[in-house]
């Protein structure tokens, strides 16, 4: 599947402005760690876009959420790696942990996008282009500074091989990037 198609079958399914930009984050993080990883860039940068594509089809049901992107995404003939990849970046929903470096940096580069954009909002100008990754690192350890962002599971950058603060700098300048599309 192309990156138009994809972006096509998110916008059928997602309409809110908001998780429409977390994906667009995601899909630039997941672009980059794939990239670093030496992974294939457009597999992982779809699985990011599209891994979100269930949330207001299942009103963000965490028993469900996942699921019924893998019923979407398989009647699309979307690639079964990143059916996997969605499926599992919800572990809850999919009763299983994942095992897989893919599987592992979905969670985690989906994820770390809520604290990255949690902490620009906290600066002035409310702009991606102010943070310092050393911010989003000091955040992690601030439990209740975006309390509902898993620490648990930006930490499985740690399982792909990718520490932290690394982690944190890949993420964040690849966010820069798409800046504008994500409206910070």
């Amino acid at each position: 599947m192309e990156r138009e198609q994809a972006l096509n079958l998110l916008k059928k399914y997602v309409k809110n402005e908001k998780m429409l930009a977390h994906c667009y984050a995601s899909e630039a993080v997941m672009r980059a760690l794939a990239a670093r990883l030496g992974e294939d860039v457009d597999k992982w940068g779809l699985a990011g876009l599209l891994h979100d594509i269930d949330v207001e089809v299942t009103d963000a049901d965490p028993k469900r959420h996942g699921m019924e992107a893998v019923n979407i995404l398989e009647e699309n003939n979307v690639d079964p790696e990143i059916i996997d990849a969605v499926k599992m970046h919800n572990e809850m929903a999919s009763g299983k942990e994942r095992h897989t470096r893919f599987q592992h940096a979905l969670a985690a580069g989906e994820t770390v996008t809520g604290l990255v954009i949690a902490t620009a909002l906290v600066y002035p100008d409310k702009k991606i282009a102010s943070v310092k990754p050393k911010s989003v690192t000091k955040r992690m350890k601030q439990k209740a500074f975006a309390a509902s962002v898993s620490r648990e599971n930006i930490m499985e950058c740690e399982k792909i091989g990718i520490p932290l603060s690394e982690f944190a700098e890949l993420s964040v300048n690849a966010m820069k990037g798409v800046a504008d599309d994500i409206g910070l």
